[in-house]
This record gives structure tokens, sequence and C-alpha cells, in this order.
């Protein structure tokens, strides 16, 4: 388990070093989480690659492990919010703006997408 945890954290790490290195706009766990993703699916096309924490599932059982225990990852976040409490006061009305109007919008967005989709899937069904 420790060896999977291992090539987890690696991904996580080259995905970082190479959005640092080039200046991409994306986030670094999301690069190394794509990473490990072409990873695993090499896994499981290449026989060469079922090794170490590759073979018998083990990157499953340690992301399954991790899942299992995620609230825990939300602690430091909420030691943030609570050590901010002076910011969120003085920013509050502004914070609770932006997050309905967020919410506004993603709402709105996934209806239009919705609505494409359906659109195109009825002209395709039409066809």
């Amino acid at each position: 388990m420790l060896a999977s945890l291992g090539l987890i954290l690696l991904c996580q790490l080259i995905g970082e070093a190479v959005v640092r290195g080039l200046g991409l706009p994306l986030p670094g766990p999301v690069l190394g989480l794509l990473l490990l993703l072409i990873l695993l699916l090499a896994r499981d096309r290449l026989a060469l690659l079922a090794r170490g924490p590759l073979r018998n599932g083990g990157v499953e059982t340690a992301s399954k492990g991790l899942l299992a225990h995620l609230s825990l990852l939300f602690v430091p976040a909420g030691v943030g919010v609570v050590q901010e409490l002076d910011l969120l006061a003085s920013h509050g009305v502004a914070i609770i703006l932006v997050l309905a109007l967020s919410v506004v919008v993603t709402l709105l967005a996934t209806v239009l997408a919705f609505r494409l989709v359906s659109r195109l899937l009825r002209q395709q069904d039409a066809r």
C-alpha cells in the first residue's frame, strides 16, 4: 500500500513540476491525475507495466483507502477558514454574492448544455 500511495503522490509531484515548469494554467494535481490515468490504462494493455504497485489492483486499493477517509482531508481547510474569520467578516457579503452568482451561472450553463445536447440528439434521431 505504501508503494501505491507513493506512486499516486509521485504522479501528483510530476504533474505539479510540469505545470510550474511550463507555466500552464492548470492545477498540478489535475495533470498528475491524468498521468496516473494514462499509466493505469497503459498497464491494462501492456502486461510489462503490471509490476510493483501497479499489479494486483494496488493503486485501486490505496485510492479506495484514501476515499474512505476523504473527510479528514477537509480538516485543514476548515482550520484555515476559522483562522481567517476576520477576513470573512469584512468581505462576507461580497463572498456570499459571488457564491450565489456562481451558483446561478452554473445552473444556467447546465440547463443550456442539457438543452443543446437534447436538441442535437433529437436531430440525430430524426435522421
